[in-house]
């Protein structure tokens, strides 16, 4: 144990004298935490629309006034040399709304009334959730202004958990995950595979130590530091995201350990298998943050992902933690709804310790 111990301590000495090592341990995370923040969202606002009214009546201002009140819309002027079709072409607008000559006298007649919704879909998220407004402020509009008997039955959602649907509070906890996909695994990838290519790791193999407690060593070292920038992008979190406990914390701190645990261990495996730093930064980034950004749940949906290789999103551990970190903050299940992840990243922690070990046991038995 002493020594285990001794080569943490020699390892966060390494790590505190060099002052760029420090800012990208402890910076960076913050700065993707806070882009992410800023950047990142599902709401739609202010989205520039074009509005034809053909009907020039008070009942059709209305419906123009609705438009320009929701949230959603944002009603811009139709440039004088450009048809409708070449504005959405020219982007200066996502959609353009034309309303009929007869409007307001077909909707004082209970008739049908077509109201075109012309809309942008080259992003097709975006088109869908234009659509999905613009059909809900139409339905609003009618309900308001016809005097027809309302239907037997009506649909009463809630919204539970997240009531007012605030992205901050869905990309929050993902957020927290993504970032400490990278940069702990990072920084014990790049201690371990210098040391292999800068042949220092040969004054280990000729030392009284064992590659288990070289392992353990780099692992603790690291997974002090990692604690460290989990500290600083949880307090973040709550100031930028507005996150709070919705239940027993208890659950989600032991996850965090074993979460900084199985992503430390990763890096501690992957600088042990590859001998090249640039090699190693290349593998970490693809499997920790591209794995953890696209096959993690924190913007797509597992569902959603074809069936043939969603398999790998069980070896994903941000995917474990991002599902954890969402029921702490957003739901409150408490263990029974999460004991599940526990084992899940425990389980990968070891394997990646192991496969590590067996690396650096290989090597030492070589030599």
């Amino acid at each position: 144990m002493k020594r285990i111990i001794a080569q943490a301590r020699k390892e966060l000495t390494q790590i505190f004298r060099d002052k760029l090592t420090v800012a990208l341990a402890l910076l960076l995370p913050l700065i993707l935490l806070i882009l992410y923040g800023q950047t990142i969202s599902f709401s739609v606002t202010k989205v520039a629309v074009i509005v034809q009214d053909w009907d020039q009546t008070p009942r059709s201002r209305d419906y123009v006034e609705a438009i320009a009140s929701s949230l959603t819309f944002r009603i811009v002027r139709l440039p004088e040399n450009l048809k409708p079709e070449e504005a959405l072409a020219a982007e200066v607008a996502r959609a353009v709304v034309v309303i009929p000559v007869g409007f307001s006298r077909d909707l004082a007649r209970g008739r049908e009334v077509e109201v075109q919704w012309q809309i942008d879909a080259t992003d097709t998220n975006t088109a869908t959730m234009l659509r999905g407004d613009a059909v809900a402020l139409t339905q609003a509009f009618s309900a308001k202004n016809l005097s027809t008997q309302a239907p037997i039955v009506a649909a009463e959602t809630r919204i539970w958990f997240n009531p007012g649907s605030e992205t901050d509070k869905y990309i929050g906890p993902g957020s927290i995950a993504v970032v400490l996909a990278l940069f702990p695994p990072l920084l014990a990838a790049l201690a371990m595979s210098r040391e292999t290519e800068q042949k220092t790791i040969l004054q280990v193999y000729v030392s009284s130590i064992s590659a288990r407690e070289y392992m353990f060593g780099k692992t603790l070292a690291f997974l002090t530091v990692a604690i460290a920038e989990w500290v600083l992008v949880v307090v973040a979190g709550m100031i930028f995201f507005g996150l709070r406990f919705a239940g027993d914390p208890t659950p989600f701190l032991l996850a965090t350990f074993l979460y900084l645990l199985c992503v430390v261990a990763f890096g501690v495996m992957a600088g042990a298998v590859i001998p090249n730093q640039a090699a190693t930064i290349q593998a970490v980034a693809l499997v920790c943050f591209v794995l953890s950004f696209l096959m993690s749940g924190f913007i797509f949906p597992l569902s959603n992902i074809p069936a043939e290789i969603r398999w790998v999103a069980a070896l994903v551990p941000a995917r474990y933690f991002i599902e954890i970190g969402r029921d702490a903050f957003l739901r409150g299940g408490s263990w029974s709804a999460v004991w599940h992840t526990h084992v899940a990243l425990g389980t990968l922690s070891l394997i990646f310790l192991f496969v590590g070990w067996m690396k650096m046991r290989k090597m030492q038995v070589e030599l």
